[in-house]
């Protein structure tokens, strides 16, 4: 919840102080934004998934079903919740929180994702681990920053130590899609047991899912029952 939000309680004129203090522009056409990081207008022009999509990957189908790579090799994970669609200009906003450190975009990003979550979708919410190396470079887990918000807002823990990151593996961006699989095997350790648990698998970016994919392979491991996928884009296939 904003700021100015919260101070629908105050005299009129105090709350008129407020929004000109905190008013910013927007991040993608500079207008004026109120409190929130895009305008309006900038918000709904927002790349949208195309629906209906299969349940499993979120790529989309013609009727909502299951699509044929889900069929003919099962994910680990179970479901993809994804707010919209890796595409311009929200690749820009994207990288921008992740190399620009424009942190404000994760608290952004995750208040989008609350509104898809149902009640009684997951016990736990759980952030993709970065390995130790990558995390010290870029400062933070972007994973963890849009995970924050979606704990306050669905009353879910999280949990940001169970599961790490033990190879420093090679950006996945730069590798064909046939060798994202490999790339990551054996990637992540697990030191909880979940057994019976439903989890919140937490990223920015879904674009193989190989990733996301081998991490929901260890959860499943160490006993959690139900893995659902949470993520800011789901990048399409070219």
């Amino acid at each position: 919840m904003s700021i100015l939000t919260q101070s629908q309680g105050m005299p009129a004129s105090i709350r008129r102080c407020l929004g000109k203090l905190l008013a910013q522009d927007c991040l993608l056409c500079a207008a004026a934004s109120a409190d929130d990081i895009l305008c309006a207008a900038c918000a709904a022009e927002l790349p949208q998934l195309q629906k209906p999509c299969c349940p499993k990957c979120a790529l989309p189908t013609p009727m909502g079903e299951t699509c044929g790579r889900c069929l003919a090799k099962p994910p680990y994970y179970d479901a993809t919740l994804a707010a919209l669609r890796y595409d311009f200009p929200l690749d820009k906003l994207v990288q921008s929180f992740k190399y620009g450190h424009r942190l404000a975009l994760g608290a952004y990003f995750g208040r989008q994702l609350a509104a898809l979550i149902s009640n009684g979708v997951a016990d736990i919410i759980i952030p993709l681990p970065l390995h130790p190396e990558r995390l010290r470079e870029r400062g933070f887990n972007q994973a963890l920053e849009i995970a924050r918000p979606v704990s306050t807002m669905t009353n879910l823990p999280i949990d940001a130590t169970s599961c790490s990151r033990t190879r420093n593996t090679p950006a996945q961006a730069n590798l064909p899609w046939r060798e994202r699989v490999k790339n990551v095997r054996g990637a992540f350790h697990c030191s909880s047991d979940f057994t019976e648990r439903r989890v919140l698998l937490v990223d920015d970016v879904m674009t193989t899912g190989a990733t996301l994919d081998e991490c929901a392979r260890t959860l499943k491991l160490h006993g959690a029952v139900e893995v659902t996928l949470l993520v800011v884009a789901r990048a399409l296939p070219k």
